[in-house]
């Protein structure tokens, strides 16, 4: 993560400012451009991750930059951990007005050289995991008539993909859980939405053990199948949610937000 402190004092124009904001997985990739992201628009940001070392120098980034970030090292799929964490957010700031549930993994094997451990991981990871945060943060945006939470899907959640089965099981399950609460809790004031990265560039996707350096068939999507033939950069889809977030997005609710290239497959 490279801020610098011009981008952060004079770049950002408020568009979430004094907003209070949790963000999951912000040790790499799209998660960790989502909180710079929020940061440069004067939000409060609260990172979790898995990785203190590089949680704590991004927050240390942010704040010497003049935001404001904190970094709590718990697992997503911890349950108490992360209703302590929750708890300590609440705590310290009276509120939470932004949910973004970020953290996950993809497992990249065919049908048949898969197990019953790769269905349970998929499903825990991208859909247990929100539901822990969404059972923490939810009473609480509802007391307060107001929030945005952001569910991240990806284009597997409506494009099947190979080598990702239980993957495109996992993410189509949170693209309609997070459509569905909206019936439940929009008359509160709370907005949820989801948003369905096409193939970016992060640490899932470019790998050292492979021939091109990329995951299975990750080149090729550029090459064959994105009409803007490349692939998107993690501050793409930070500025998605960004808008997802913020009240430029006010009556929207129940979305399934692509920031794909236009990708056909």
């Amino acid at each position: 993560m490279a801020v610098d402190k011009v981008v952060m004092a004079e770049k950002g124009r408020g568009r979430i400012e004094g907003k209070v904001a949790i963000v999951t997985g912000t040790t790499s990739g799209i998660g960790e451009a989502i909180a710079l992201r929020f940061a440069e628009e004067r939000a409060k940001v609260v990172m979790t991750g898995i990785e203190p070392e590089i949680g704590e120098a991004n927050a240390r980034v942010i704040n010497s930059a003049g935001g404001e970030a904190t970094y709590i090292n718990v697992d997503s799929l911890d349950r108490d951990g992360i209703r302590q964490m929750v708890r300590t957010v609440k705590e310290k700031y009276g509120r939470i007005d932004i949910l973004v549930n970020n953290a996950g993994y993809h497992i990249g094997r065919h049908f048949h050289e898969s197990n019953p451990d790769d269905f349970w991981a998929m499903i825990n990871i991208h859909g247990l995991a929100h539901c822990y945060t969404m059972w923490e943060v939810l009473p609480i945006m509802k007391t307060q008539r107001s929030g945005s939470v952001i569910n991240l899907g990806s284009k597997a959640s409506v494009r099947p993909g190979d080598f990702e089965p239980f993957y495109c099981f996992a993410k189509a399950g949170i693209n309609m859980l997070t459509k569905a609460l909206n019936i439940e809790y929009g008359p509160y004031g709370i907005r949820l939405n989801v948003l369905c990265p096409g193939a970016t560039l992060s640490r899932m996707t470019i790998r050292d053990d492979t021939e091109d350096g990329f995951a299975p068939g990750f080149a090729a999507l550029a090459r064959d199948f994105i009409p803007l033939r490349r692939h998107g950069i993690p501050r793409e889809q930070a500025d998605a949610a960004l808008w997802l977030a913020s009240d430029e997005s006010s009556y929207v609710a129940g979305l399934s937000l692509h920031v794909d290239g236009g990708i056909v497959v």
